[in-house]
């Protein structure tokens, strides 16, 4: 794909998503991540994953636009987002996320899919999905608490506050921090520090450690799904759309 570039540093492959102006996630750019992390679980010479993207945000979000001219329904193009973000979490080799900009809403679940994550400062993590009026997805649900905790993640759910990378580092959502302008070397510093080690005792101990991850992010996802089906036809999902795009708090009426 266009969108995104593979190269190779020794033992360490990195995966840059190049999307402007904003890098949305879409069902063809997550389906072709995780054919990239496919091929590269393949290669026996490459021992860890660098995931980035260009320009001044991680990835603001999911793009959900029909891509032909009879359209299509966000619901199932959610559904279909969401089967190919599941082969994010069926990969062999680790992962270190770098964040230079915004992570929100998928574009957290999408950081979250990595094993690590190193940030700017500058950083900023949002789910969001409260103010949009309905259910977080993309496994958040899951993947979320299962890094900072059940307290940590209520609280970023419910409020859909947006955290720096400081906060993001003192709950651990982050794994370190790097200035601005080195975050993509500090998470390439870290993943040959991975690769030095002996490959196959690393891939066992990732493979202990997210065992049964990728089934439970199958169900946990599939539960987001229907319960944004059903609020995508509320007022409240409505209100909440144009609310974000009005950059205004939204006035919402539980119905």
């Amino acid at each position: 794909m266009s969108d995104i570039r593979v190269t190779r540093d020794g033992a360490v492959a990195i995966l840059v998503i190049d999307r402007p102006p904003n890098n949305h996630v879409s069902v063809d750019l997550v389906g072709g991540i995780a054919d990239a992390l496919r091929t590269l679980d393949a290669e026996r010479d490459c021992r860890a994953v660098v995931l980035a993207s260009e320009g001044r945000v991680f990835c603001g979000g999911a793009d959900l636009t029909p891509a032909g001219p009879d359209g299509g329904r966000p619901g199932s193009m959610a559904g279909d987002l969401y089967r190919q973000a599941e082969r994010l979490f069926r990969t062999k080799k680790p992962i270190v996320a770098a964040v230079q900009g915004a992570a929100v809403g998928a574009g957290l679940g999408l950081a979250l899919a990595a094993d690590f994550r190193v940030a700017a400062p500058e950083a900023r993590f949002s789910a969001n999905f409260a103010k949009l009026g309905f259910h977080s997805g993309f496994g958040i649900s899951l993947t979320l608490p299962r890094v900072v905790g059940l307290q940590s993640a209520a609280l970023l759910l419910q409020t859909g506050r947006r955290i720096t990378g400081e906060e993001a580092l003192a709950i651990g959502l982050v794994d370190q921090l790097a200035p601005l302008a080195d975050v993509r070397a500090a998470a390439l510093t870290l993943a040959h520090e991975i690769a030095a080690n002996a490959p196959l005792a690393v891939q066992a101990m990732r493979a202990t450690l997210r065992d049964g991850l990728a089934d439970a992010v199958r169900a946990r996802m599939a539960h987001e799904l229907s319960e944004q089906t059903i609020q995508r036809a509320t007022a409240d999902f409505a209100e909440g759309v144009r609310a974000v795009a009005e950059r205004r708090p939204g006035r919402f009426t539980g119905a």
